[in-house]
């Protein structure tokens, strides 16, 4: 299986955006989540934790709600958002 170094883990995002702490906790797998990008070591899709915090969720009840997750893991999710906007 040839995947890109980005998918690895080992460089830039397709796009050349997003810090070291978005490319280190967001992840794509074509095996989990159908690929679409999520928390690295989770199952929880990056655009799950962005549709709780549209709908007002608060960063602190999402973290009681998914202990494994943590505040840097939601930065992570903005980051990427940031990086990646809807087209």
């Amino acid at each position: 299986m040839n995947i890109s170094r980005y998918q690895a883990g080992l460089k830039e995002s397709p796009t050349g955006k997003g810090g070291p702490e978005v490319h280190d906790r967001v992840h794509f797998d074509p095996a989990i989540c159908g690929g679409r990008p999520h928390i690295r070591g989770t199952r929880v899709r990056v655009s799950d934790i962005l549709d709780l915090l549209a709908n007002g969720v608060k960063s602190s009840d999402i973290l009681a709600d998914y202990p494994y997750l943590s505040e840097a893991d939601l930065r992570a999710a903005r980051g990427h958002m940031n990086a990646n906007p809807a087209k």
